[in-house]
């Protein structure tokens, strides 16, 4: 699966029966270079069967080949990717940046009193 941002959808006039009724998306694949300048998308563009309904400009993850085509199973339809979540929130830290541990609170550990 990979990350890719919603730029628009297909309308087709003419297509094959078994897309009749199938939303398109056009995708906007995410790079980590754009991710981490805070500005997704980067790679080439690819049209995404989507059951989902995502708006031009979310997030979505999607999955390429015939795993593509298993929501349909068993009916056979012509598509190569397939909007399978829509991002909600993403936490995102470049490779090689340390990533930020957090702060541990330490107590000091109680004396017991010393009877004489």
């Amino acid at each position: 699966m990979r990350l890719g941002v919603v730029r628009g959808t297909v309308v087709l006039s003419h297509a094959v029966p078994s897309l009749r009724g199938v939303r398109l998306v056009i995708l906007e694949p995410v790079t980590s270079e754009r991710l981490a300048a805070g500005n997704p998308g980067g790679g080439k563009c690819l049209i995404a069967a989507d059951q989902l309904g995502p708006g031009i400009g979310q997030m979505v993850g999607f999955a390429e080949g015939r795993t593509a085509a298993s929501p349909w199973y068993p009916n056979d339809i012509p598509v190569d990717a397939y909007c399978c979540l829509i991002v909600e929130n993403l936490e995102y830290t470049p490779p090689g940046k340390p990533v930020a541990k957090p702060i541990a609170k330490t107590t000091k550990p109680k004396r017991k009193a010393v009877s004489q």
